[in-house]
């Protein structure tokens, strides 16, 4: 899992593509609509930082994985939504200014969550405490890789309304071609990470990201939360920021455990393919219902 120019520099380039897509779909407007009926945030919030480590741990438990890779998931149900959630939740009709809000919010939350979680998994399947700080780093990159584009996407459709309706078709198609190359990319890059250990724990990030996913839809569902907004909060909890977990696992600063960045690396490819097939029933769903 060395870095490779790729990762390094389309990756970013193409997550800041696809961002600025969606700043064009998005007005002020939105947010105000989302911070002023707040029970959507609060469910995903819930769902996120309580419902799936508690998840996650069981999963992990009875898979008895080795405790470098149950480490490595537990840092998984930590981490915050990834970038990709929210062209995920666009492509599938979902309340992307509520992904939007969900990523800010969960980044902010990760410093607190991130470091507990994680050094109560330690303690947990290592028997003694290690401590990780806050990677106030990786957070800003998270920040800066969403909100600016989106900023960006935003600030033309208020001044330039003609020119960021003609750019919206076009980003979107070249969003989701972006996005394709990332999923092959990955695929190939970590193809014989995948082979490997997939047989090992690929039920287990499979079974965790399928429940995320459920319990994302579901749960919102449960509280009489519009479909648009449980579509946004299933692809938030339900794609998380493997890249993050990766860069947390292997940096020589932090975890130092290539182990560890194992059930991130095959969650990533596993969540792409999930979230793909989820957005292609989502699309069916909704043209049944305009018919």
């Amino acid at each position: 899992m060395q870095s490779s120019a790729v990762f390094s520099i389309f990756l970013p380039a193409a997550l800041a593509v696809i961002m600025l897509g969606l700043g064009l779909s998005l007005t002020v407007e939105d947010f105000r609509k989302v911070l002023s009926r707040p029970k959507p945030v609060v469910v995903a919030l819930v769902c996120q930082a309580l419902i799936l480590p508690v998840i996650c741990f069981g999963i992990v438990y009875l898979s008895a994985l080795p405790p470098a890779i149950a480490v490595g998931m537990m840092l998984l149900a930590a981490s915050p939504g990834g970038s990709s959630a929210n062209l995920y939740s666009h492509l599938a009709g979902g309340d992307v200014a509520l992904n939007i809000t969900l990523t800010a919010i969960n980044s902010v939350l990760a410093m607190i969550t991130l470091p507990i979680i994680v050094n109560f998994s330690l303690l947990q399947f290592y028997g003694e405490g290690k401590v990780i700080p806050l990677q106030f780093d990786r957070i800003l990159q998270i920040f800066a890789l969403v909100l600016v584009p989106v900023a960006s996407g935003m600030f033309l459709r208020n001044r330039y309304p003609t020119l960021a309706l003609g750019l919206e078709r076009p980003v979107k198609v070249l969003s989701a071609v972006f996005l394709a190359a990332i999923v092959l990319v990955a695929l190939i890059r970590e193809w014989q990470t995948l082979v490997t250990w997939g047989p090992v724990i690929g039920m287990a990030t499979l079974a965790f990201n399928l429940i995320s996913l459920a319990i994302g839809y579901g749960v919102p569902r449960l509280f009489n939360l519009g479909y648009k907004q449980a579509i946004a909060i299933c692809m938030e909890i339900g794609i998380h920021n493997s890249t993050l977990v990766i860069a947390i696992a292997m940096s020589p600063l932090l975890l130092n455990n290539s182990e560890m960045a194992i059930p991130p690396a095959i969650y990533g490819l596993v969540a792409y393919i999930t979230a793909a097939i989820f957005v292609a029933l989502a699309k069916r769903r909704a043209g049944a219902a305009a018919v």
